[in-house]
């Protein structure tokens, strides 16, 4: 594949996707419809509503330069920007939401403004860490090492409340037994938020309030927070993810595969399968639900049966395997968070019959993106080029399951339907 085709492909992550890619738009030209919205005199010495105008002219500038229509998929991109900006300079405006609602406007996958307020921006500024690494020591000192405090938790905010989405092996929140569908209510008394409630609270223990189910009282839970490193934190949690599943006298192999923005998530995947946690199991169960993509359609290889498997055997007896497969049945989980790279692989998986597909629709977001890092140290993700796979594009459609299961996220108490339905659907194939 040519490098570039590639480099977009890996960029992919619905968002979630990795590339090495151009940086910060320090010094990017203001766009030209600031000309027509002089501020008065007595405006221009409020620092922050200049500061503000300033992120607001990067991020549009940036759009009418890379976004991967040029024609703003029929949008007149300047009266757009005529529209917001001028809420953009307006006293205690809410510049994010102004600006994420501007994007919204291009109808458009990978494609969002980030804050550090928020767990996706350090997620993102570490799966592109390599195009950004100029910048990155500036906004993470001293050596631009991406991290923040928290404890191992996917959250979703469903009519002004937080719940609990995915609960990563291994880490404080599994270990203080928080499980998925809990209510986040408050954090040491305060109203919870997921990065906020945590920041400086590295080795502390912080009190959660949170509510099980939807009748339930609220109950106390303590978790210590912990320095977290987003890449290391999915790539541990998959590994941790692992287990076998007895079901009756079979032995069900799983793996959550939260991300994959490195080809290291696929190297371990391909490990725990062939010579690690999982190779004894009689069949297997692939979670990519939530998380990031990134993937590449060549990592649906390990599911192909018709092609060697090579053991390289050394002195002492140490083994090494080349081109493992897994050639027992398996069944692929995904849901509406379930996007780009992970959505390449679904569709592969459903079109080319390795396997039952269980869940809801993916999320239909399936272009190439690309992140910069703006002046302000915020992340714009932008899409840069549009993607089809078999001639098909997936933007806005997804990928329908075999096997439709709807999952209430909201209270479930740690229950998985969709879980469930994939062994039982195990179960059946392997008893005929």
């Amino acid at each position: 594949m040519h490098i570039r085709v590639r480099q977009l492909a890996s960029a992919m992550f619905g968002l979630a996707l990795a590339a090495t890619l151009p940086a910060n738009m320090q010094g990017f030209p203001a766009i030209a419809i600031a000309e027509t919205h002089a501020p008065a005199v007595a405006s221009d010495r409020d620092p922050a509503r200049q500061a503000n105008l300033k992120i607001f002219d990067e991020v549009w500038s940036r759009v009418r330069d890379s976004f991967y229509d040029p024609k703003f998929k029929g949008l007149n991109w300047e009266a757009v920007g005529k529209k917001y900006r001028s809420q953009a300079e307006q006293p205690n405006g809410k510049l994010a939401r102004i600006i994420n609602e501007m994007l919204a406007e291009l109808g458009a996958s990978h494609t969002g403004y980030y804050t550090p307020a928020e767990t996706a921006y350090y997620d993102l500024a570490d799966i592109f860490a390599g195009g950004l690494r100029r910048n990155l020591p500036k906004h993470f000192p001293p050596n631009g090492e991406v991290a923040y405090v928290g404890i191992g938790i996917l959250t979703r905010f469903i009519e002004g409340r937080h719940f609990v989405s995915g609960v990563l092996a291994g880490f404080p929140a599994a270990a203080a037994k928080l499980l998925v569908g809990d209510e986040l209510i408050k954090a040491d008394g305060a109203p919870f938020d997921p990065v906020r409630s945590f920041t400086d609270k590295a080795g502390k223990a912080v009190i959660l309030t949170i509510r099980r189910g939807a009748r339930s009282d609220t109950q106390a839970i303590t978790v210590t927070p912990r320095r977290l490193r987003p890449n290391e934190m999915y790539r541990e949690a998959m590994e941790k993810s692992a287990r076998i599943i007895d079901v009756g006298t079979l032995k069900v192999g799983y793996v959550h595969v939260w991300s994959y923005a490195r080809f290291a998530y696929q190297q371990q995947l391909e490990e725990l399968l062939t010579s690690g946690a999982l190779k004894d199991a009689d069949a297997l169960v692939w979670d990519l639900r939530d998380g990031w993509g990134g993937a590449e359609p060549g990592y649906l290889d390990i599911f192909n049966a018709r092609s060697p498997t090579m053991t390289l055997t050394e002195r002492s007896g140490e083994q090494n395997i080349v081109n493992g497969k897994w050639r027992k049945p398996v069944v692929l989980l995904i849901n509406e968070g379930t996007r780009s790279g992970k959505e390449v692989l679904s569709y592969g998986f459903k079109k080319y019959g390795l396997g039952p597909v269980v869940g809801t629709r993916s999320a239909g977001a399936l272009l190439a993106g690309r992140a910069y890092l703006l002046s302000n140290g915020c992340l714009l993700l932008l899409a840069v080029a549009d993607v089809s796979v078999d001639g098909e594009r997936l933007e806005g459609r997804g990928v329908t399951p075999t096997l439709a299961v709807p999952f209430e996220l909201r209270y479930a108490q740690g229950n998985d339907p969709q879980l469930a339905r994939a062994l039982g659907v195990l179960t059946r194939t392997l008893s005929d």
